[in-house]
């Protein structure tokens, strides 16, 4: 069994609804994840989330990735139907740390598309796992899951580790010139289930920033 321990929780009130937050400690990894919930979260077809870390979407809000607007939208998507979970677990950039990540950024914007900065980096394309939420999600007595991804691959690992997935329920992006490499890299190379023509970008809000490797 996963090593993940639930510390605290404590009511979060946000501008779309309330929520529990909930802090799990990861013995393995020596990390502590998150746990956000609405409503009563025992039982089957949950809605849920599995969001990694993403500290200059989700924070700064950076317009190299969707990675700040999926954890908006689905906070509010949860927030819509009073019951669902969105886990945050602290794995940024992939995987591959922040360093690296902003190391991929000027990568990236030497030419490379996402993927290839990470391999250049001594990485993989992906290093995230999801063995702590599927832990999580056991202790909150979530039995199955409606998912809001894009990624094919994070369906089957949390198939993989018992964690049934009844729905995927699609993330739409908002497409812009500083994301549209990014997001095309996604759906060519990491097969995320994006529909090509809609990849084409809209005018910007700004132009400080370039696509970037987050998730």
């Amino acid at each position: 069994m996963y090593p993940i321990t639930r510390v605290t929780c404590a009511r979060l009130p946000t501008p779309v609804g309330e929520f529990q937050l909930c802090l799990y400690h990861d013995a393995k990894e020596d990390k502590d994840h998150l746990a956000l919930v609405m409503g009563n979260v025992r039982g089957e077809g949950v809605l849920t989330r599995i969001h990694s870390e993403c500290f200059t979407g989700d924070v700064l809000g950076s317009l190299r990735c969707d990675c700040g607007e999926q954890l908006h939208r689905s906070m509010e998507r949860i927030a819509q139907e009073g019951r669902g979970v969105l886990i945050y677990l602290r794995q940024e950039g992939r995987g591959i740390g922040l360093a690296d990540k902003l190391r991929a950024y000027n990568l990236q914007d030497a030419g490379y598309d996402t993927v290839e900065a990470n391999l250049l980096l001594g990485h993989q394309a992906d290093e995230r796992h999801y063995d702590a939420a599927a832990a999580i999600l056991q202790d909150l007595g979530v039995r199955s899951v409606r998912l809001l991804t894009n990624n094919p691959d994070k369906i089957q690992a949390l198939e993989a580790l018992g964690v049934h997935v009844v729905e995927r329920v699609p993330l739409l992006p908002t497409v812009h010139p500083e994301n549209a490499r990014y997001l095309r890299t996604k759906a060519l190379r990491m097969h995320h289930l994006l529909n090509l023509r809609d990849l084409n970008p809209k005018p910007s809000p700004s132009n400080h920033d370039r696509g970037g490797p987050s998730s």
